[in-house]
């Protein structure tokens, strides 16, 4: 009776343990500023080329 009060016990405190739940926190945020990271530069990437395209253009019509 002991012994399965035991190992009753032992799983009880498996499933209390959050050792390695604050990593996995750190990792999910790190991945959704990433993701964000990466969609917001697509939009900032076009719109630097798009700024250079129109100097390019500028520059080339102004010179003889």
């Amino acid at each position: 009776m002991n012994d399965m009060l035991l190992k009753l016990y032992v799983r009880a405190q498996i499933f209390r343990e959050d050792n390695g739940q604050d990593l996995i926190e750190y990792a999910l945020v790190a991945a959704i500023i990433a993701l964000a990271a990466v969609v917001s530069m697509k939009g900032v990437a076009n719109n630097i080329n798009s700024a250079f395209s129109k100097i390019s253009g500028n520059l080339s019509n102004s010179i003889p």
